[in-house]
């Protein structure tokens, strides 16, 4: 793989993780990462005190200003990338996604890039039934309860053509052929 596109979606859970992997990767290989970002991804990124490193760590990212803009879905469906990756991705763009929703940056690509054969991997969220740990940008602790119909959603998203549900930002190591350690 040479060209990997990373989208990031408005969740707290896990984009310290994920942000930390891909930057392993970067630094680790000559891959060229195009990072972009939904709106709530941007307020997400800002609130967690990650607007700085984004912008030293990935220069060239770019913000939605629409559904199609900036206009990446065609270069993916067409295959100049290799692979999507969205991680952490939201329950909401996961049921958008599910019922074929298209309305943002993130859901609209996702849905386009389906349709030709670059591989989407998603990192979703709320994946199983239970309670998850997480941090707050403060760095407190918090416990959050995954509802039924999010996690019904994620099952039903593993089940759709051309994309595989990961279940944690380590999976994009092997996903990209990288070593972790």
């Amino acid at each position: 793989m040479k060209r990997i596109a990373w989208g990031i979606t408005g969740s707290g859970d896990l984009i310290k993780e994920t942000y930390e992997t891909m930057v392993d990767i970067k630094n680790k290989t000559d891959l060229e990462i195009m990072v972009f970002l939904s709106k709530e991804g941007e307020t997400v990124m800002k609130w967690y005190h990650m607007w700085n490193d984004i912008q030293k760590d990935f220069p060239n990212f770019k913000t939605e200003g629409g559904p199609n803009s900036p206009f990446l879905a065609g270069p993916l469906q067409v295959g100049y990338y290799d692979a999507l990756i969205i991680a952490p991705m939201t329950s909401n763009s996961v049921a958008k996604i599910v019922y074929g929703i298209g309305d943002t940056l993130v859901t609209n690509v996702v849905s386009q890039t389906a349709k030709g054969s670059t591989p989407i991997y998603i990192l979703p969220v709320d994946r199983e039934m239970g309670t998850v740990k997480t941090v707050s940008p403060e760095g407190r602790v918090m416990e959050l309860k995954m509802r039924e119909v999010d996690v019904s959603n994620t099952k039903k998203l593993a089940q759709m053509e051309n994309i595989t549900v990961i279940n944690s930002p380590d999976d994009i190591y092997g996903i990209l052929g990288v070593n972790k350690d």
